[in-house]
């Protein structure tokens, strides 16, 4: 039974662990981020959002998380006067996925290894369509007006208030990749 309950608790764990957002990042090869110490924020980008992240709820999610995440890098808003110029834009598409049948394996020969089971994937059955989500967010240099950083959260969309209620901690993985560490 101890045994019953030790799996259940580890199959929860590896769930909870497996984000369904994937996040990338690029910066600019000459950025010396400690340079910059104040910033401000462009509007938001026109988007193609599906009305997913078209309203103030969203947008305010999207401002809070990263104004904290800014602020716990050493970053001071400053509207008048800022070095760095942040916005961000938010897409929802539709796109589709390759859908793979599993494949059972049954006995055979392996090189000089002796029989074997074998398990993996079969051929391609089908597509499937779904919504993809992304906030992408980018530093500007206010004098060079060039972007130095972007940052992008990657997931799929199912409901929308699920992925406006999200936008917190999908912005806060989304900085965690900006060059300059947090302060303690």
């Amino acid at each position: 039974m101890k045994t019953k309950w030790f799996l259940l608790v580890v199959a929860v764990v590896m769930i909870a662990a497996c984000s369904p957002y994937k996040y990338y990042t690029t910066q600019s090869k000459n950025g010396a981020f400690s340079q910059y110490k104040t910033y401000a924020w462009l509007p938001g980008l026109d988007s193609l959002s599906k009305s997913y992240y078209n309203n103030s709820i969203a947008e305010e999610n999207i401002y809070e998380a990263a104004d904290a995440a800014l602020k716990a890098r050493g970053l001071t808003y400053d509207k008048s006067n800022p070095d760095l110029l942040f916005r961000y834009k938010a897409i929802v598409n539709n796109t589709s996925r390759t859908i793979y049948a599993p494949m059972y394996g049954g006995w055979g020969w392996g090189w000089g290894w002796g029989p074997y089971w074998g398990w993996g994937m079969g051929g391609a059955v089908g597509r499937e369509r779904y919504r993809a989500g992304h906030i992408i967010i980018e530093a500007i240099d206010a004098k060079t007006k060039k972007i130095v950083w972007q940052g992008r959260g990657t997931g799929e969309v199912r409901n929308p208030e699920k992925a406006v209620n999200d936008l917190p901690v999908v912005v806060q993985n989304i900085m965690k990749q900006y060059p300059v560490m947090a302060q303690n």
